[in-house]
């Protein structure tokens, strides 16, 4: 499992499988090999989903958005 959180916050946001992480690194743009966050908004949601994301992951990154426009996310392998 690998486990999101809010970076700003450590909020845990929730966990994912390895298929949900492997479709969020294949579209989300990593800084440099070490990097282990994500920055997310509601158009990259928006797009996720319209690109056959998980509806599950779709549903817990809108959750921990809520009424944010955008977070970064990080993420720790159990």
């Amino acid at each position: 499992m690998i486990h999101l959180y809010n970076s700003a916050t450590d909020e845990y946001i929730g966990a994912i499988s390895e298929d949900q992480f492997e479709f969020i690194q294949a579209d989300l743009e990593e800084e440099s090999i070490e990097d282990q966050d994500y920055y997310i908004n509601q158009v990259t949601v928006d797009w996720m989903e319209s690109q056959g994301a998980d509806h599950e992951l779709i549903a817990l990154l809108r959750d921990a958005l809520g009424e944010l426009d955008e977070m970064d996310i990080r993420w720790d392998k159990e």
